[in-house]
């Protein structure tokens, strides 16, 4: 049982990493290590106090030494489930449960567009997790969506299992090249299915018969990840306490809504934890 668990590396979530550690709280954290692709990417920041003019990289460096020098951990481990207890949460990542008092979300937003009737048929044959629900499909024909390359070993597996793997990754530079693996770039739009996934709309207007559809992806929308959560315009709605409507579980960072901005995240982090910290005090007494 960990007093937290904070799922996302951006820089809202290494905010509220370092104040748990601060703390001395045990907390689990959930991510990738290379951070932030939004803040590796950026070209120029002028508006983080302290850097009159810093690059993305630059910044992504300096975080990168405060993570070590603070003697933090990042799980690289993805999130697919989160379900409330009433006095705890269990959180499904990488098909092993974990346990915890409170939660801090900092997934940022989901750039990736879902597909037409994801959230419908979610769990009847579509899944985003391929080690959670891979074996279902031995010898069988899956469709498999990708956004970030990390995830190709994932792919990978899938392709051990099924008999024909229809793969449309979003990015150039795939590293697959297996027999029964045929890669495509007429990306998936919809699905096809009355009570379960029975195959997939390709924009081209083109439809492919199925037994199955994956979608692996570095972000997932929280309210697939907790459909207990408030969202308002595809945001998880908090207080000024970065407290959900769901107690022990606080939110911050691009999740929250805007400004999409580091400087806003990393305030964000700090109050989540200043306030799991607080609630964590309260159960306690």
């Amino acid at each position: 049982m960990y007093d937290s668990i904070i799922i996302g590396t951006g820089p809202a979530g290494l905010s509220a990493a370092l104040n748990l550690k601060t703390y001395k709280k045990d907390f689990i954290w959930f991510g990738s290590k290379n951070l932030s692709d939004k803040v590796q990417k950026a070209e120029k920041i002028t508006n983080y106090p302290g850097f009159p003019e810093i690059s993305g990289q630059e910044l992504f460096l300096r975080f990168e030494e405060h993570i070590k020098a603070a003697g933090l951990s990042i799980t690289e481990k993805t999130v697919t489930n989160i379900m409330s207890t009433g006095k705890s949460f269990m959180v499904l990542a990488d098909n092993e449960m974990y346990e915890t008092k409170t939660l801090i979300l900092c997934m940022g937003v989901m750039s990736a567009k879902q597909l037409d009737r994801e959230d419908e048929l979610l769990g009847k044959r579509l899944s985003y997790c391929a080690t959670c629900d891979g074996m279902f499909y031995k010898d069988k024909k899956i469709a498999v969506i990708c956004n970030d390359k990390k995830y190709e070993h994932e792919v990978e597996y899938l392709a051990d299992l099924a008999a024909e793997v229809l793969y449309f990754p979003t990015f150039n530079d795939s590293q697959i090249e297996l027999s029964n693996v045929k890669i495509s770039k007429d990306m998936p739009v919809g699905l096809i299915g009355e009570s379960f996934v029975e195959g997939i709309v390709l924009r081209s207007g083109k439809t492919e018969s199925v037994d199955g559809v994956f979608c692996l992806r570095n972000a997932i929308a929280p309210s697939k990840l907790m459909p207990q959560l408030e969202i308002e315009n595809g945001h998880i709605v908090v207080d000024r306490a970065q407290q959900t409507k769901i107690p022990g579980c606080f939110a911050a960072g691009d999740c929250t809504g805007r400004p999409y901005q580091y400087t806003k995240a990393v305030g964000e982090g700090n109050v989540a934890a200043h306030s799991c910290i607080q609630f964590l005090a309260n159960m306690q007494g």
